[in-house]
Order: C-alpha cells, then structure tokens, then sequence
C-alpha cells in the first residue's frame, strides 16, 4: 500500500514552546503511514483539541493556566523542558486523542473499527455476564500511538518522559471507564445483568489527570550522565530511574519557572490582568483563594471592575410557538490581579514553593 507523509489539520492557538517545551504538535500533526489511517485524522485533532480545553478548565484558576501562547509542542530538536506542566500536556492531549478515536468508533464513524466484544458471554461477577457493546478502547490507543507516539523522535531522558506521560494519559482513559448494565428476567426481576465497559465523561479523565499532576514526581538524574545525551552512559541512567516509576505516575524533570511575572521567551504571560474570583455561589476553596494566589501572593492588588452584563430575562411562550424574552442589564464586579502603585513587587518567597501555579 502506498505510504504518503501529510500535515493533518491546523488547530487554533498555536503551542508555542511550553517552557521551550517538548514532544509533539497540534499544529502540525505529522503522520507517516498506510492511508487507512487517514480517515482518522480529524478525530485526532478533535481529540487534541478537547484534550487542550479540559487543560483550560482544570488549570483555570491557577498560575500556570494552560494558556494559547504555551500550547505549541515543537517537533524538532532543539532544547526542550520536561517540568509538571509540560507532563501534564502530554497526558491530557495523548488521552484526548485516545478517548475522540475511541468514541467516534462507537458511534460508528470508522468502517474498520467496532465494538469490543472479546468478553461477550463470560461470567464478570455474581448475577451478571459480559454482553452488550463495549467502548473498544484497544482501538483507540492503538491508532493514538500511531498519531502521538511516533512524534517523539528524540531518544533522549526528554523523549522518554513524553512517552512515558503519553502512556499516562491513555491509561487515565482506561481507568476512568466504567460498568454499565442492563437487566434480564421475568417480569424484570432482573435475575440476570447483562454489562459492558462504557467511556466516562472525559472530564473524570482530566479530573484524575489533575490529581497525578498534584502527586507527579521528580526525576533525579545525575546531572553529568544526563549531559551525555543519547550515550549509552545516558541512557543507561534513564533506564535506572524509571525502573522505580510507576506506570501510571506522571514525571518531569524540571522545577517549574516563576509563573507569577511574564517571560516571553518561555511561552507565558504572567498574572498580571489575569481575573480572580472572590465570592460567589458554590466556589470550591480553591476558587475562593484565587486571588490571593494570583494577585497577592505575586506582589500584585487586586481591583474590582463593574462590569454591564446584558443577558435575556423575562421570557414567555407565547402560541404558537415562539418564546420572546427581555434584555436586561446588570452590573457584575469582577476582579483582576494589577500592579500595586508602590512598593516593587515581594514574592521570592513564594515563587519557591515549585509547584504552584
């Protein structure tokens, strides 16, 4: 079968180097392989772009907030940064991709993809067997892998972490699945359940996502045998190291920069002008410290605004069959992190505290 090397899809918000970040591109998703495959090209980058948009919502209110300058994963080369954040993009975009191809393919969209029913017919547990139809997660990691894996073409301690964090990912999508079944019997007494393995909301998978992050660990690598590049001294010490990780844990290598103060040559704008949250109807109180995470801790202030909000209000149905509705104005305070009109900014002390956002 002929093989043909093609660009699939631009994605809006170009991902530019997180931290001069590493591994793989949403921009330009490169793929080598049988024509087959290209049927699934708009899942992947479907996949990749739900992937980036669950980083939005999960880093929302944080330092660090997923933001479209730091969302370009280059392919090439040079010099690339393996901190928490990077760990974590790799994840959510490799489970991204996974859980669009395996969804599509429930729903038919593949002609060479179905069900998994490799289980049908065997006792899963007491009162119920394996039927229905399964989500065919195999199917999606397979195809994922040929999409994100073969990106990676470094074979260094760097290339080793993407895959690894990668794998994190689509494992996430696994775990997170869940039982659902249907009842048989006379006049449903449900004497007998059928079941299957169905997706979750992709928003448990990034939930879970968030907490690996929290707990992701550090690799510590000697400084002088990780300078040997892609030596059999380096890659023997790579292989030391990961020996003592699971696999299902997220790794990184770097210590986080100051996401506080903007660098525009890593990718990240900083707090300031960024909005807060200080009160309001069911905030966690991770929402509610907000403010005091982005503004102040950072050696910023925070400002309220006023801001108008015209929303439609006073709707009525009227027959038939329309619903007209009022315009009505409010005012809403919201609040920002600005620069304080004296003093220079203090927050060396907590820029320390290496994974805060």
């Amino acid at each position: 079968m002929k093989r043909s090397t093609l660009f699939i899809l631009s994605i809006t918000g170009v991902y530019s180097a997180i931290l001069h970040s590493a591994a793989w591109s949403v921009n330009n998703f490169l793929m080598t392989g049988p024509k087959a495959y290209l049927t699934f090209s708009s899942s992947v980058a479907a996949g990749a772009h739900s992937g980036m948009e669950e980083c939005k919502f999960q880093f929302g209110w944080e330092r660090w907030n997923c933001p479209e300058s730091a969302l370009q994963l280059s392919t090439h080369n040079r010099l690339r940064s393996a901190t928490r954040e990077t760990s974590f993009v790799h994840a959510i975009s490799s489970a991204g991709v996974m859980y669009t191809l395996t969804r599509n393919c429930s729903l038919g969209d593949f002609d060479s993809c179905g069900c998994d029913d490799s289980r049908n017919g065997r006792v899963g547990g007491r009162g119920w067997v394996w039927g229905g139809c399964s989500d065919n997660v195999e199917f999606g990691e397979k195809v994922s892998k040929l999409f994100v894996d073969a990106l990676e073409t470094g074979h260094d301690t760097r290339a080793l972490i993407n895959l690894h964090n990668n794998e994190v990912g689509r494992l996430a999508v696994k775990d997170t699945m869940k039982r659902a079944c249907k009842c048989h019997g006379v006049s449903g007494s449900c004497s007998i359940q059928t079941c299957w393995l169905q997706l979750a909301e992709f928003r448990e998978v990034g939930n879970l996502l968030k907490l690996k992050y929290d707990q992701a660990q550090k690799l510590e690598m000697d400084k002088r045998r990780l300078r040997a590049g892609n030596s059999a001294e380096s890659r023997g010490a790579t292989a030391e190291t990961f020996h003592r990780i699971h696999a299902t844990e997220l790794v990184f290598l770097e210590d986080s920069p100051d996401y506080c103060t903007r660098n525009a040559s890593l990718g990240h704008q900083g707090t300031e002008g960024r909005e807060c949250l200080q009160s309001g109807r069911n905030l966690s109180q991770w929402e509610k410290r907000s403010c005091r995470r982005l503004c102040t801790e950072c050696g910023l202030r925070v400002e309220e605004r006023r801001t108008e909000v015209v929303a439609s209000c006073n709707c009525r149905f009227h027959w038939c069959c329309t619903v007209r509705c009022e315009q009505c104005r409010t005012l809403v305070a919201k609040h920002f992190c600005t620069r304080r009109d004296s003093a220079a900014p203090n927050h060396s002390r907590q820029r320390s505290r290496a994974h805060r956002r």
